[in-house]
């Protein structure tokens, strides 16, 4: 089993990347295979509601958003991790998981994800909150940890010293691999995700 944790920061090692390595460490302990995906500097174009992606079966700009949507078809969970700018996540990881998610939602379709914030002070449950929902509209499994999944700190130096943000995240870790081999016990069980009702509609009668 493999988790993809998604970096939404331009810093490579910063605190939310000292985060998200926090929750692979416990994730590995336990057997399951970790990769943290970095965003990086480079820009990265918002949706442009073009529909291509329903022809292409990919987003029309390729870039790193199709490296990552390739790479969620073999995965088994995701965290995603967003620093605060103006007590939201950055607009770069908005950007991404916009695009990501509606070319490519059928990879992410029933496999847990998390969110976590990291601030230097105030902002991460909104950020936290906007993050969520992504999983929330794609049918899969939220999890949690023993606290809302914040880190503070203005560098990764200082995340450390966090100490209940990183229990926060080792529980996270932990949870998340704890659900994983649970879904992994179901399926053998001959257990399949329920068929999906489709209904849509601008209005409300």
């Amino acid at each position: 089993m493999k988790v993809l944790l998604l970096n939404g920061s331009v810093h490579p090692k910063g605190t939310t990347y000292t985060a998200l390595s926090k929750v692979a460490s416990a994730l590995e302990a336990r057997g399951i295979e970790t990769e943290i995906c970095q965003i990086g500097p480079k820009p990265i174009s918002d949706c442009m509601a073009c529909m291509q992606c329903v022809k292409l079966g990919k987003c029309v700009i390729d870039d790193a958003v199709n490296e990552f949507v390739e790479k969620a078809k073999q995965a088994d969970g995701f965290v995603f991790g967003t620093p605060v700018y103006y007590a939201h996540p950055s607009g770069r990881i908005l950007s991404f998981l916009d695009r990501a998610f509606y070319s490519g939602k059928s990879a992410f379709l029933f496999k847990p994800g998390a969110s976590v914030a990291v601030a230097r002070r105030g902002g991460t449950e909104a950020a936290f909150d906007v993050l969520n929902k992504y999983f929330t509209i794609s049918s899969m499994p939220v999890v949690s940890s023993t606290y809302w999944n914040n880190v503070f700190g203005a560098n990764g130096e200082d995340a450390l010293q966090d100490a209940e943000g990183m229990a926060v995240m080792e529980n996270l870790g932990n949870n998340m691999a704890w659900m994983l081999k649970c879904i992994q016990a179901g399926k053998e069980q001959g257990i399949t995700p329920p068929e999906q009702t489709k209904a849509r509609t601008n209005f409300i009668r």
